[in-house]
């Protein structure tokens, strides 16, 4: 019997030393954007699978440059992001938080949608008074279902991870 015993318990040091190593090395990372899309395929043709806000915090699975495997903290949703949506930074949004100052400025907020506020927008319209932001409206309206972009790629022979075939 002692015979097994030493190699049972190098085998089970060796299994949570292991997945401790993983833990530690485990890459968490916020949403930096107003709206982050987790698709189902490392590249912006993929089904989105579901939408994160910004601030949410996700686990790193793996990456794929430019894109994360991500798992939102917590919850059960795996898929994709681009990392252009995510950064290092924990950001902190709860009213009352002591480090809500230090997390987030209310320019940062602004950038994450990456679109103007009110009053970025009325800043830059006083530098630029003759600028007309009549087509930027009307695009900001185009809504495309997932329906119609997956049926328009299927349609088209566009393989989400691969382009055309």
């Amino acid at each position: 019997m002692n015979r097994f015993k030493v190699p049972i318990l190098t085998f089970v040091l060796v299994c949570l030393t292991g997945w401790g190593v993983y833990a530690v090395g485990q890459k968490v990372m916020s949403v930096q954007v107003k709206q982050g899309c987790v698709r189902s395929t490392p590249s912006f043709l993929g089904k989105i699978v579901a939408s994160l806000a910004y601030g949410d915090r996700v686990d790193v699975l793996e990456e794929k440059d430019p894109w994360a495997k991500i798992c939102v903290s917590g919850k059960k949703c795996e898929g994709w992001m681009h990392v252009s949506a995510l950064t290092n930074k924990k950001i902190v949004l709860k009213a009352g938080a002591e480090d809500v100052e230090k997390a987030a400025s209310s320019d940062e907020v602004a950038l994450a949608g990456k679109g103007f506020n009110e009053q970025v927008e009325g800043e830059f319209k006083k530098k630029n008074p003759k600028i007309d932001f009549a087509w930027v409206d009307k695009m900001e309206k185009i809504v495309v279902s997932q329906n119609a972009m997956q049926t328009f790629l299927k349609e088209g022979g566009v393989n989400p991870e691969g382009g055309a075939q």
